[in-house]
């Protein structure tokens, strides 16, 4: 059965001519609805509901999250641009399972655009603008406090999106959007894991405190390390972990 927009796309009017309007209207929609089922798949990508390399079965997905196919394919599409998904056409859709090299050189080419963001935002960031960044903080420490741990994240990343956008770097931003949303799930793996929570909160205050004082080499210092610290923490543990794992008994 057709969604309601696509059934208003899909009628012609009785002389004959389409209603232009409507069916931009009604792809605006479908857009949209794309862009809200694909931000759900999202958050479950990061959660680990759907792993990496896992296979994504589209009915039993449609059904769980009560939409039609079309929206959900729209979603894997924009998905897939982001890196999160791998579009096979003999396999379906699959989670992005990228290696440790992959991420490892995304994160380090994130953290240098976050750092030129910093340096450029230190000469045009506004008043309201630091005063959203620091409200976010808060909001940010607050989630920490109450041991929240996704609400952590999203503030986080908001801080840092609030920080980049501050550039007015169109390019920027747009370059800094499709990296990070291809090392979205590993970010907050990395945060969760390592528990750098606290350091991380103090991080956040020493950044806002040299955009205060338009301190642009002491802001992107902070930010180049600051985005591939967790990481780097996240591979060490998991280094330490592998070691420590006893051996499986030999099959004779």
């Amino acid at each position: 059965m057709k969604d309601d927009t696509e059934a208003r796309a899909a009628r012609i009017p009785a002389d004959g001519k389409a209603n232009v309007t409507g069916a931009a209207d009604a792809k605006g929609a479908a857009g949209a609805k794309g862009a809200h089922v694909a931000a759900l798949i999202r958050e479950m990508i990061i959660q680990d509901e759907l792993p990496p390399g896992a296979p994504i079965r589209e009915r039993l997905l449609a059904q769980r999250l009560a939409v039609s196919r079309t929206p959900l394919r729209e979603a894997l599409r924009i998905l897939s641009a982001e890196g999160l998904v791998e579009l096979h056409p003999n396999r379906g859709a699959v989670v992005a399972a990228p290696s440790d090299q992959e991420v490892g050189d995304v994160l380090r080419l994130l953290g240098a655009l976050e750092a030129y963001a910093g340096e450029v935002a230190c000469e045009c960031a506004t008043e309201d603008e630091l005063r959203e960044m620091w409200a976010l903080h808060f909001e940010m420490l607050a989630a920490y406090q109450r041991g929240d741990r996704l609400a952590y994240f999203h503030r986080n990343q908001d801080i840092h999106l609030a920080l980049v956008r501050a550039s007015r770097n169109g390019a920027l931003i747009a370059q800094h959007g499709l990296l990070n949303a291809r090392v979205y799930r590993v970010r907050y793996v990395a945060n969760l894991r390592t528990k750098r929570w606290e350091s991380a909160i103090k991080e956040h205050e020493a950044i806002l405190q040299a955009l205060e004082r338009h301190d642009a080499a002491e802001v992107a210092r902070i930010l180049r390390t600051h985005v591939t610290l967790a990481w780097e923490k996240l591979q060490a543990l998991e280094q330490d972990e592998a070691a420590v794992k006893p051996a499986m008994p030999a099959f004779r």
